[in-house]
C-alpha cells in the first residue's frame, strides 16, 4: 500500500511542478515582459495566453494574399508581410507581437539594426530558422544557419575561406561554361515556331544547383538531383511547421507528416553521405567547400568537423545556396523585362565590356557596374529573407529602448528596404541609380545578406553567379513581360510568365517562372497558391 501511495504522491508532485512551470512560462514571464515594454510605450495587438498573435498573423496574411495586386507595382510589404504595415499603423513603431509566450519586438530603426547586427559582445544571439521548433529546423539541420556560439564560430572558420572573393573569381570559367550550356538549350527549344515556353525559374534553379554542386562539392546537378527533389518536399513540411505553435515532444508523435519528415531527413542524409564518399577523395586536395570541410575532419585539425556536421553543412548550402541566387536571377530578369530602359542600359554595358561572344571574366567583372546596380536594387525590393531575428541574451539599452533579456528582436528587412523615410518618395520604384558610385546609404538600411560578424558567408559566390548569368542572358536575349502576367507576391509558390525575344535569332520565347519561396508568388488566374505562415531565412550566416 505504501508503494502505490508513494508513486501517487510522486506523480502528483511532478504534475504540480509541471503546471507551475507552465504558469511561469505562459503567464508570469510574458506579463513581466509585457509590462516592461508597455512602460516604454511599446504596444501591440491583444494576445492569446497560449498562442499569442499567431491566429491574427495568419488571418492578416490570408486576407492580404486572397487576390493578386490590382496593378504591377513593387509596394509589396502590405501583401508579403502585412503585419508590418497593419500593426505599425495601429500601434506605432516599434511594436510587439507574440508567438506563444515569446515576444517579438519589431524594430525598423537603421541605427538599432546596425547596433544589433554588428554587436560582438554576445548580447544578441542568433535565432535560426524555426526558432524553438525542431520540425522547422530540419531543412538545414545543424548547419551554419542554425548554429550559435562556439559551434557556429568553429564552422564559420572552416567554411568562410572557401568563399573569399579571390577563390570565387577562380570559379568563373566553370560558372560561364554551365551558363552557356543552359543558354544554348534555350536557343534550340523550337527552331520552327517563333514562340515557345520555358520554365525560367526552373532553369535558374537547375543552373545554380549545377554551379553549387560543381564549385562547392566537386559534383554536378545530376548527382545531387535527388537531394534537391527531397528538399523541395521537405520545404513544404517545414513551412507548415513554421506557421504553428510547437508543442514540446510533438515531433515524436507518429503522425503521417511526422513519419514523412523522418523518412525525408534520413534519405537526404544518406544520399549526401554517399555523395561525400564518391567525391570526397578528389576534393580533399582542392580548395572547394567540401575539400576544406574534409580536411578539417582529419585528426589534429584545430577546427575538426565530424561527418555528420559536414552533412549538415551540405544540406544548408545545397538548399540556401541554390534558392537565394536562383530567385535573385528570376526577380532581376522580371524587373528588367518590365523596365526595358534599364535592360537596354545593362545590355549596352555588357556588350561594351564583354563584346557579343566573349564570356565575362574575373578581370572585367567589376566593370559591369550597371548590372551590379540592377542586382542590388533587385535585392532591395525583393530581398531573399523577409526579416532577421536576434535574441537579447541579457537586459540591454539600445538608444531609448530598454530591452529585457529573452526578447526576440525582429529586424524587418523587407519593410526597411521599402521605407520612404529612408529611400525617399520613390522607395517602391525600381531605380538602380540609387546604387550608383558615389551614392551612399545607412549600413542598417540595406542588408539583404545581413551585416556584421554573421553576414552571409556565401554572399560573394551569390553575387558573382548572378552577375555572370545575368550578363550572359543579356548578351543573347531581350525580353518583355507577357500580357498574362499577374503580380501577386506572397510567401510560397508562384507562376508568373514573360516573353523573351532573342536579340540575334529574332524568335520569341514564352517563359513561365515558378518560384518556390515568398519572393515571387505572382500567379496566373486559376492556379492555386499555397500560403506559408513564416518565411525561410536563406542567409547562410
Amino acid at each position: 500500500m505504501a508503494a502505490p501511495l508513494g508513486t501517487l504522491i510522486l506523480a502528483a508532485s511532478l504534475a504540480v511542478a509541471y503546471a507551475l512551470r507552465l504558469l511561469h512560462s505562459f503567464l508570469w514571464v510574458p506579463r513581466r515582459l509585457e509590462r516592461r515594454l508597455r512602460r516604454q510605450g511599446i504596444r501591440g495587438p491583444p494576445r492569446s495566453v497560449f498562442t499569442g498573435n499567431a491566429a491574427g498573423y495568419r488571418d492578416l496574411l490570408l486576407a492580404a494574399q486572397s487576390a493578386p495586386l490590382a496593378s504591377f507595382h513593387h509596394d509589396v510589404v502590405g501583401r508579403v508581410a502585412p503585419h508590418y504595415r497593419e500593426w505599425a499603423a495601429r500601434y506605432g513603431r516599434p511594436f510587439v507581437f507574440w508567438f506563444g509566450p515569446r515576444p517579438r519586438l519589431v524594430v525598423s530603426d537603421p541605427e538599432v539594426v546596425k547596433a544589433v547586427l554588428t554587436d560582438t559582445t554576445g548580447t544578441f544571439g542568433k535565432s535560426g530558422p524555426g526558432g524553438n521548433n525542431p520540425l522547422a529546423r530540419q531543412l538545414f539541420g545543424e548547419g551554419l544557419v542554425g548554429l550559435t556560439g562556439e559551434a557556429w564560430a568553429r564552422h564559420r572558420r572552416v567554411i568562410a575561406p572557401a568563399f573569399n572573393m579571390e577563390r570565387v573569381k577562380g570559379w568563373i570559367p566553370e560558372i560561364t561554361a554551365i551558363t552557356s550550356s543552359m543558354l544554348d538549350k534555350w536557343e534550340v527549344q523550337d527552331e520552327v515556331r517563333t514562340e515557345f515556353e520555358i520554365d525560367i525559374n526552373k532553369e535558374f534553379h537547375t543552373l545554380i544547383a549545377d554551379v553549387i554542386s560543381c564549385v562547392a562539392f566537386g559534383s554536378s546537378y545530376e548527382e545531387g538531383k535527388r537531394v534537391f527533389q527531397l528538399q523541395e518536399e521537405q520545404l513544404k513540411l517545414v513551412l507548415l511547421a513554421m506557421r504553428t505553435i510547437y508543442i514540446p515532444g510533438f515531433r515524436f508523435v507518429p503522425t503521417k507528416k511526422n513519419r514523412r519528415r523522418k523518412v525525408l531527413n534520413q534519405e537526404i542524409r544518406n544520399t549526401l553521405r554517399k555523395l561525400i564518399e564518391i567525391n570526397g577523395r578528389k576534393c580533399e586536395d582542392s580548395n572547394n567547400l567540401l575539400g576544406m570541410m574534409l580536411s578539417s575532419s582529419k585528426m589534429g585539425s584545430e577546427f575538426k568537423m565530424g561527418i555528420e556536421e559536414i552533412i549538415d553543412e551540405c544540406k544548408t548550402f545545397y538548399f540556401a545556396g541554390k534558392e537565394t541566387t536562383a530567385t535573385l536571377l528570376t526577380w532581376a530578369t522580371l524587373l528588367l523585362a518590365l523596365h526595358e530602359e534599364w535592360q537596354s542600359k545593362a545590355r549596352d554595358e555588357v556588350l561594351q565590356v564583354c563584346g557579343k561572344h566573349e564570356h565575362p571574366k574575373a578581370e572585367n567583372l567589376s566593370d559591369l557596374k550597371i548590372v551590379n546596380m540592377v542586382l542590388k536594387e533587385t535585392l532591395r525590393l525583393y530581398p531573399p529573407a523577409v526579416f532577421l531575428n536576434r535574441i537579447a541574451n541579457r537586459d540591454v539599452k539600445l538608444g531609448k529602448l530598454d530591452i529585457p533579456a529573452g526578447t526576440q528582436l525582429q529586424l524587418p528587412i523587407v519593410d526597411i528596404h521599402h521605407d520612404v523615410n529612408i529611400w525617399g518618395a520613390n522607395a517602391n520604384e525600381f531605380d538602380p541609380s540609387r546604387f550608383a558610385e558615389g551614392n551612399s546609404y545607412h549600413l542598417g538600411a540595406y542588408f539583404p545578406f545581413g551585416i556584421g560578424p554573421t553576414i552571409c558567408v556565401g554572399q560573394n559566390l551569390a553575387m558573382v553567379e548572378a552577375k555572370v548569368a545575368l550578363a550572359m542572358v543579356l548578351q543573347r536575349f531581350a525580353f518583355v513581360v507577357s500580357p498574362s502576367y499577374v503580380h501577386a507576391p506572397m510567401l510560397l509558390h508562384s507562376n508568373p510568365s514573360m516573353v523573351l525575344k532573342s536579340l540575334f535569332t529574332r524568335f520569341e520565347i514564352l517563359m513561365d517562372l515558378r518560384v518556390h519561396l515568398w519572393v515571387l508568388a505572382a500567379r496566373h488566374p486559376g492556379i492555386p497558391s499555397n500560403v506559408a505562415g513564416e518565411t525561410m531565412y536563406l542567409n547562410t550566416n
